[in-house]
């Protein structure tokens, strides 16, 4: 049955100056977790609870079809204008406008069964792959870098959490986008960086409170990477955020997003309804497809060079997959009953394929996923028992995930 949408609630606010000190004073005093947290057995053991965070969220929506669920069998109205090809792990296709990914198949896995029964309309699925919730009466629920920013606090001075390069912002709807501290405090609110590291020109520094110490500044200083390295990456938005992500987790930030697209409007993004103010299906494989190809794969490339892999997990996805037949703009309409998502690091094992969707991409076929169980193996990569309570809306306790919700075990 389709749940009706939340209503508007009012939006959280981005980590000021003051709440990025008194952020990292919690820590020092080791007052970073709620005295109202309560723990439980936890129903599946954690992983080792000193893996970080990056989510790559993929605003407008990936179609499954045209990426990493090729249908290279279906009538032409469905598998779309890209060929499929093979992967260096045996059985595991992707699209050809991700040739780089195709050799690294081995470092990440994909889940092909993803879905929801919300509204599908971007803000519910922001909300509920960001903090496995869907938002009701006015609550609010914590995307989970708030969470492992009120759990672990601070480290070396750093925000615990940073969204990059920019908050999501106005894709049609006016709910929440799940990317805020929800019902808890403030000070586990992300650090916005607001600004495009690709830039030449770019320097945090005017954005960082005035006392920040050296070591705050030296993260953020991605002008001190090798220009060769930086190329690798892509001199461009997505690609730089990928590799200051890289630079801020190697410091001691636990969560770093990075917001592929602003918005959905006017510019080319994963929302490709065809024709403007949408994106065309061809952009694929024009400027998005090469951009993640190169940012994704060097960042896995990266982290792994430096012995950091096993300790970063690696999130990509949207908030819900596109039709599986082409609409007659020549591009897909927002689909939420089946797409993929993107793992790796962290201890998840790469090379690997959780569910199946059904031979036109359309629902799932085996093993059908919720966002709810792709947020759970978020918070058991990082060691989270996934039993634990945190003090909910109106004080009510609530745990990290609802009651019963299992991770992706075949992950690991």
């Amino acid at each position: 049955m389709t749940r009706r949408a939340p209503r508007p609630s009012r939006l959280g606010h981005a980590l000021s100056r003051r709440d990025f000190l008194h952020a990292g004073s919690l820590s020092l005093l080791g007052l970073s977790a709620s005295p109202l947290l309560a723990a439980r057995p936890a129903s599946a053991a954690p992983q080792s609870p000193d893996v970080s965070l990056i989510l790559l969220f993929l605003v407008g929506g990936p179609s499954q079809i045209d990426t990493w669920d090729p249908k290279p069998d279906a009538p032409a109205e469905v598998r779309g204008p890209f060929r499929a090809i093979p992967t260096n792990v045996d059985g595991i296709r992707v699209t050809e406008i991700f040739p780089r990914m195709a050799r690294q198949a081995h470092r990440f896995s994909l889940v092909r069964s993803v879905h929801h029964t919300a509204p599908a309309i971007h803000d519910t699925g922001y909300q509920l792959m960001q903090t496995g919730r869907l938002f009701s009466g006015g609550s609010e629920h914590p995307h989970v870098g708030a969470v492992l920013a009120h759990l672990r606090g601070s480290k070396n001075g750093l925000p615990p959490w940073v969204v990059l390069p920019t908050s999501i912002g106005a894709t049609g709807g006016n709910l929440p986008h799940g990317q805020s501290a929800g019902h808890l405090s403030k000070t586990c609110s992300p650090f916005l960086l607001a600004a495009d590291p690709s830039h030449r020109e770019f320097s945090a520094s005017g954005r960082l409170p005035p006392d920040a110490s050296a070591a705050v500044r030296r993260a953020f200083a991605i002008a001190r990477e090798p220009e060769a390295l930086r190329q690798r990456y892509g001199m461009n938005k997505f690609g730089q955020s990928c590799l200051l992500a890289r630079r801020l987790i190697e410091h001691g930030v636990r969560c770093v997003s990075v917001n592929m697209c602003e918005t959905v409007f006017n510019e080319m993004t994963w929302d490709m309804h065809g024709s403007p103010p949408f994106t065309p299906l061809i952009a694929l494989k024009e400027s998005l497809g090469p951009r993640f190809d190169t940012g994704f794969s060097t960042l896995l490339e990266d982290l792994h060079q430096r012995g950091m892999l096993d300790t970063t997990l690696v999130v990509a996805t949207g908030e819900f997959g596109r039709t599986p037949r082409i609409n007659p703009a020549g591009g897909r309409d927002h689909w939420p009953q089946c797409w993929t998502v993107l793992l790796a690091g962290g201890g998840v094992q790469g090379g690997r394929v959780v569910g199946v969707s059904d031979a036109l991409g359309a629902y799932p076929k085996d093993r059908p996923v919720t966002p709810a169980e792709v947020v759970a193996t978020i918070y058991h990569a990082l060691g989270l028992n996934l039993d634990q309570e945190l003090c909910g809306p109106r004080g009510r306790p609530l745990p990290l995930v609802d009651y019963g919700v299992q991770p992706i075990t075949e992950l690991f």
